[in-house]
């Protein structure tokens, strides 16, 4: 395995997307590369993903790295001689980068087995992009005995050759809300005969924006976001029913409490005021990705050494289910420089190749060190 081949696996990835839980081609082709190196993969269950396994000291301790394999259904605009094959869907956020760059670390590592003092678990994994795949994966029990995990994300504002650790929260606890306003229908012409759903409706959304501006510790971060409003079917008919639905984006539990709290209190209380009634559904998603400081700091050290430049990533409220992972054992969410210029989920989002056989030695070398480090009880 050298850097040319790895950069065509990663052009296969790229040329043949998949969405979510639908990675059946994209775990075949990661099962075949593996099992021709001689790489362990147990039976998961699932009809997706897959879970390599390399094995030194089966006694020893266990460390894990993920990589997500599904893709998003936007339209491929790069201009790429690779690009999609796949009408409607394409890698607009790096995890055929992600999966290229683990399986390249898994060859490294198997390479090594011998004189690893423990395991290493390399996760290719389904549905990242629809909040459904970890779950799945860690339901196997496969997981349960992994001491630390580690994952690498596709970062454009950083050139090739830089890796972004931040200690702390990275990625927001994505939640998702709908509001269901019941009223009572009535000709355009006669409004005092309605309990009218519009106004509630209005009232509402205007009332969710205080949510954080009035009830959010202005240190702490949280976003409130009503990205759909739907109510009617014509011009002169006061509908009886109106939707909303949004999401609410929060780094600490307690506010994550809150802010569905305080959502809830504004449209039940507000759309009874407009003498209306409102069912409200509340959504949780994966927690808040918080990168443990300690392990940021050894990978922090070991990219140093290693020759990358190091930087510290902006965090965001977007979301991500690795912090299903670290639920179960501490670590940390890496950004890895790929320059590019355009944000993920863009039609034209692209990476650089040349970060990716430098980034899979990296986490080869990090799981390695990881192992040793438990073994030596530090």
């Amino acid at each position: 395995m050298n850097e040319k081949w790895l950069i065509e696996q990663f052009k296969w990835l790229h040329r043949h997307p998949e969405l979510g839980m639908q990675e059946r081609a994209t775990t075949a082709f990661l099962k075949d590369r593996l099992r021709e190196a001689g790489v362990a993969l147990p039976e998961t269950g699932l009809e997706t993903g897959a879970i390599a396994v390399i094995s030194g000291d089966p006694k020893g301790p266990v460390v894990g790295l993920r990589a997500d394999i599904d893709a998003l259904p936007i339209p491929e605009e790069s201009g790429l001689e690779y690009a999609s094959e796949h009408p409607g869907v394409m890698h607009a956020c790096g995890h055929d980068f992600h999966a290229a760059c683990m399986l390249g670390a898994a060859l490294l590592l198997k390479q090594r087995e011998k004189e690893l003092p423990g395991t290493v678990k390399v996760v290719f994994q389904p549905a990242e992009e629809i909040d459904d795949g970890a779950r799945k994966v860690i339901a196997t029990g496969l997981l349960d005995d992994v001491q630390a995990f580690y994952a690498g994300h596709t970062y454009p504002w950083f050139e090739a050759g830089t890796l972004g650790i931040k200690p702390g929260p990275v990625m927001a606890a994505a939640d998702r809300f709908a509001i269901r306003i019941r009223g009572k229908g009535a000709h355009a012409a006669h409004p005092d005969l309605s309990a009218d759903v519009i106004p509630a409706m209005a009232a509402i959304i205007q009332s969710a924006q205080t949510v954080v501006s009035r009830n959010v510790n202005p240190f702490e971060s949280a976003v409130v976001s009503i990205t759909r409003a739907q109510a009617g079917n014509t011009w002169n008919i006061i509908p009886e029913e109106a939707e909303l639905e949004g999401t609410a984006r929060t780094l600490n539990p307690a506010v994550r409490d809150a802010v569905q709290a305080r959502l809830e209190a504004i449209a039940v209380s507000t759309a009874r005021a407009h003498g209306c009634e409102a069912e409200f559904e509340y959504e949780r998603g994966s927690s808040a990705v918080i990168n443990d400081a300690a392990a940021c700091e050894r990978a922090a050290a070991l990219a140093r050494e290693m020759g990358f430049n190091v930087a510290q990533q902006m965090g965001t409220l977007g979301a991500e289910d690795f912090s299903e992972y670290l639920a179960i054992a501490p670590g940390a969410f890496i950004r890895v420089g790929t320059g590019g210029g355009c944000d993920a989920h863009h039609p034209r989002f692209t990476v650089d190749p040349t970060a990716l056989y430098p980034a899979a030695r990296f986490f080869a070398a990090l799981a390695e060190r990881e192992l040793k480090r438990l073994r030596d009880g530090q």
